[in-house]
């Protein structure tokens, strides 16, 4: 499920882009300025960001700059008819498309679909991550093994890509749709008890009292997450 960043200072032009994106196959983040944009990028996996150039506390630009020395993600300038020499400069930077205010919602799905599917074709242009260690857990996705504190962990294939999509992104809260949808490539209708079923198995061979997790811990009426850094 593609996570789309949404940066604006202008929270009427951020609610219309959340309307234009407004797909179930989509997860939307939000951020004010490029500084509140770089926070979101280092904690969650972002597919494509839609950055405003002039912001307060930090403007695109120098928030692209910053990106770009770490990742490949798709970036769309959000521009204002004015700002000509900021889209060229931001194209120097490292952007890769720009959409002009005021925005044609068509225009904006074609081009985020545009990106989004170049970026996950090619694998996101940067080495896909293979092994996550949380704590005693370690999960390789080249040899598809798991280990909890060195030992061998015996797992279903929906299990483990369950796990490894938790491990992916720690500390984030991902629903009962975002895990179906993720893992059975299917649209989600119905499906909280499957990834109930699911996750109580996945606590039944990780944990070592699975109803006091150490690491997979449900948020209450939200879904499921792994927390980094437990020993």
């Amino acid at each position: 499920m593609p996570n789309i960043l949404i940066c604006d200072d202008e929270i009427d032009i951020v609610n219309a882009l959340r309307i234009y994106l407004s797909d179930p196959d989509y997860t939307i983040f939000t951020a004010s300025n490029g500084k509140e944009a770089l926070n979101v990028v280092e904690k969650e996996d972002i597919h494509l960001i839609l950055m405003d150039i002039m912001m307060p506390v930090m403007d695109g630009i120098t928030a692209m700059a910053k990106i770009r020395e770490t990742s490949a993600v798709p970036i769309i300038m959000l521009s204002a008819k004015s700002e000509d020499p900021d889209k060229i400069l931001g194209l120097n930077v490292g952007a890769d498309d720009y959409i002009t205010k005021p925005f044609n919602p068509l225009e904006v799905s074609a081009r985020v679909r545009s990106q989004l599917r170049r970026y996950l074709k090619f694998g996101g242009g940067t080495p896909q991550q293979e092994v996550y260690v949380i704590g005693g857990i370690e999960l390789n996705d080249n040899t598809k093994t798991v280990t909890l504190d060195g030992e061998a962990i015996a797992l279903t294939p929906k299990e483990f890509e369950i796990l490894k999509l938790l491990m992916a992104s720690p500390n984030r809260v991902f629903s009962p749709k975002e895990i179906y949808s993720d893992v059975w490539k299917e649209k989600p209708f119905g499906t909280d008890n499957t990834v109930a079923v699911h996750i109580r198995h996945l606590r039944e061979k990780l944990e070592i009292d699975p109803a006091e997790p150490r690491y997979i811990k449900v948020v209450f009426g939200q879904g499921y997450k792994i927390e980094k850094g437990r020993n």
